[in-house]
């Protein structure tokens, strides 16, 4: 149990930082000499799930307890 404790904290962690990396973080779409454009996306559906099943991971982590 304390394996999948540690397990699901990282995974949480994980999911939580790149779900607010790919929403805040403005992503490079053509770059052709001096002409670039990017494109910033925002908060889609993807990124909340991703954040949200980091919550859940991280609150799963918190409840478990520990066999003896």
């Amino acid at each position: 149990m304390k394996i999948l404790k540690i397990v699901l904290l990282i995974v949480g962690v994980v999911l939580i930082v790149f779900g607010l990396y790919n929403a805040f973080v403005p992503q490079q779409v053509l770059d052709i000499g001096p002409l670039e454009v990017n494109a910033k996306e925002g908060l889609t559906n993807q990124t909340l799930g991703m954040i949200g099943i980091g919550v859940l991971a991280l609150i799963a982590s918190a409840l478990l307890k520990n066999r003896r």
